[in-house]
């Protein structure tokens, strides 16, 4: 199994954001841009993953806004069976919670999906996590560029919410809060690769 890895949006360059808007200024009280918290959590993916020895691939490594196709370009280059392509951001529009999505459809992004929702769960358990079980699963079903496009399952996190004042100061803008992000992601990386791909898990890791 290969982890194809998409942090959404620019990052900063010479201290100027790359992507208008996607951000978040409470002003003396704090700053975040999507963009760079995507990059902290694929990049603390990646040190685990490395850890696991699970394969992986930044699909947009660069710091400028690499555009949609070119993501689901990149990604579409590898093995549509032996990958899954996993996006990762945070929301806005003064809600709370996170949620996945993927396509329309029945597909094998949705066990995907609800794995990553259980995994969420267990790490925050009392934080909200924003369903849709109206056919049967948790995730939201979205067409979404990057879910639709690409060949393999696709699942896009929604991490909280940059302009709900509370998860800002307490979970998006703090090292502990980034870290259990990071860590729902990778135990539901593990799943996917034991449950999905029928692949062993790696020695080293403890449940």
């Amino acid at each position: 199994m290969i982890v194809l890895l998409d942090n959404g949006h620019g990052a900063l360059i010479n201290n100027k954001y790359q992507t208008p808007g996607k951000r978040k200024d409470w002003k003396e009280k704090g700053i975040i841009y999507e963009g760079e918290f995507n990059r902290a959590i694929v990049n603390g993916i990646i040190e685990l993953l490395t850890f696991y020895k699970i394969p992986y691939v930044n699909i947009a490594p660069e710091y400028r806004d690499v555009t949609l196709r070119t993501r689901v370009n990149r990604a579409n280059k590898y093995p549509k069976n032996k990958s899954f392509y996993l996006s990762v951001h945070s929301n806005a529009g003064g809600g709370n919670g996170s949620e996945m999505y993927t396509s329309p459809g029945d597909t094998k992004s949705d066990k995907i999906a609800t794995i990553f929702g259980q995994e969420f769960q267990k790490e925050f358990p009392n934080r909200r996590l924003r369903k849709d079980l109206s056919d049967g699963d948790l995730d939201k079903e979205r067409r979404f560029f990057v879910l639709t496009k690409t060949r393999m399952p696709a699942v896009l996190t929604e991490n909280f919410f940059m302009d709900n004042f509370e998860e800002f100061r307490d979970l998006l803008n703090t090292k502990s809060g980034r870290e259990k992000v990071i860590n729902y992601h990778v135990s539901a990386i593990i799943r996917v690769k034991v449950e999905v791909f029928n692949e062993i898990a790696p020695l080293n890791f403890k449940d």
